[in-house]
């Protein structure tokens, strides 16, 4: 029960994290809340890699470092380049600890994570794809639009991970 709990709070945190997914009204927000996500993946996954007990979650978080860690250069190099502020890794820790503090005291640590990664990259699909139809400058819609697929398929394999797993987060 008490990680039924944990989790629930967890889709909480996460569901109020990507309230700003309607209102991104500028270039800025779509920048910090992408970046801010991004961390946040990187940052699950290199505790997974630690704390998982699966091989399955491993590899999975494995994945999730590296292609997260390339978005997140591809999206720091854009927004320099239009002289638009990325949060430093300090802000966007602190976006992600609620997160990550939840995921170190869950019960089965396998499952919280899976089950996480699919809230998680369902908010952040949400956000690009608003982005992808919405935004204002060409070059972050396209940003948007050529990793979306890779985020649907982190989904996808998210989704079967939960499921292997016993999460309540699978589809």
């Amino acid at each position: 029960m008490t990680n039924l709990v944990r989790t629930s709070m967890l889709a909480v945190l996460i569901s109020m994290a990507s309230q700003g997914v309607y209102a991104a009204q500028d270039n800025d927000d779509f920048v910090e809340d992408a970046s801010a996500k991004g961390v946040a993946e990187v940052e699950a996954g290199k505790l997974a890699q630690e704390k998982g007990t699966a091989a399955d979650v491993k590899s999975f978080a494995e994945m999730m470092i590296k292609d997260h860690t390339t978005a997140n250069d591809k999206l720091k190099t854009l927004a320099t380049s239009k002289k638009l502020e990325v949060s430093d890794d300090a802000q966007l820790m602190d976006k992600a600890k609620a997160m990550i503090l939840e995921l170190r005291s869950a019960k089965s640590f396998d499952q919280a994570y899976a089950n996480n990664q699919v809230k998680a990259h369902e908010a952040t699909i949400k956000l690009f794809e608003e982005e992808a139809a919405n935004g204002k400058d060409a070059d972050l819609k396209a940003f948007a639009s050529e990793t979306l697929p890779k985020l649907k398929a982190h989904l996808s394999q998210a989704q079967a991970l939960a499921k292997a797993h016993g999460g309540d987060a699978a589809k």
